[in-house]
């Protein structure tokens, strides 16, 4: 089964470390990213840059209105993800707790599948 491990960052936490010190961050979850390629359970992960750069699409009726990000409203961002592909729910979640994200952020494990609820 395929599930998703989100990372769901504070905005502006990245901007509150040092440069040093998210290196050292950003290596930690490559190794991780490297350990779970070679176990054969990594298809694709990838750090997202911070919502400055982003936008937010929104139709109502006929009209899409778009938000330039920084998003003074957000209480979090996704920061970035892990696509897995686990035998159980019970592995995903073993699997997020040996991420080393869960240190500094909320790391949410969804399965994939069909919107239909």
């Amino acid at each position: 089964m395929a599930y998703m491990l989100l990372i769901v960052e504070q905005p502006g936490q990245r901007a509150a470390r040092t440069e040093a010190e998210g290196r050292i961050l950003y290596e930690r979850m490559l190794r991780f990213s490297e350990d779970l390629k070679s176990r054969g359970m990594l298809t694709i992960s990838q750090s997202l840059k911070s919502d400055t750069s982003g936008a937010r699409l929104r139709a109502q009726d006929d009209h899409v209105s778009i938000v330039d990000g920084p998003f003074a409203e957000s209480k979090e961002m996704i920061g970035g993800f892990f696509l897995l592909t686990c035998e159980t729910r019970e592995q995903a979640i073993a699997i997020a707790r040996e991420c080393p994200a869960v240190q500094w952020a909320t790391v949410e494990v969804r399965e994939l599948g069909p919107c239909l609820a």
